[in-house]
């Protein structure tokens, strides 16, 4: 994995989007919507749980370890705009 498409820093938004920072200093939103209903990620589908994601090495991880792929959060980052 590129380093430059590592997480950097996620906080989870309401509606199971994901605030992303990369470490090539892209930040965007992921929507991690299209990917509930797979069986690996279905446990994002309860708010509280999805709540608790975090960092670990480079990719969106949930507490039991399962995680999304740094290329993915790259690859369907949707740029922030300013307000």
């Amino acid at each position: 994995m590129p380093a430059n498409r590592a997480a950097k820093t996620i906080k989870p938004l309401p509606n199971h989007l994901l605030e992303v920072e990369l470490a090539d200093g892209r930040r965007g939103v992921f929507d991690l919507k299209r990917y509930l209903h797979l069986p690996a990620l279905a446990a994002f589908r309860d708010e509280a749980y999805f709540s608790q994601v975090g960092i670990l090495l480079g990719a969106a991880t949930r507490p039991d370890g399962q995680d999304i792929a740094p290329a993915t959060l790259a690859l369907e980052l949707q740029a922030l705009h300013p307000a």
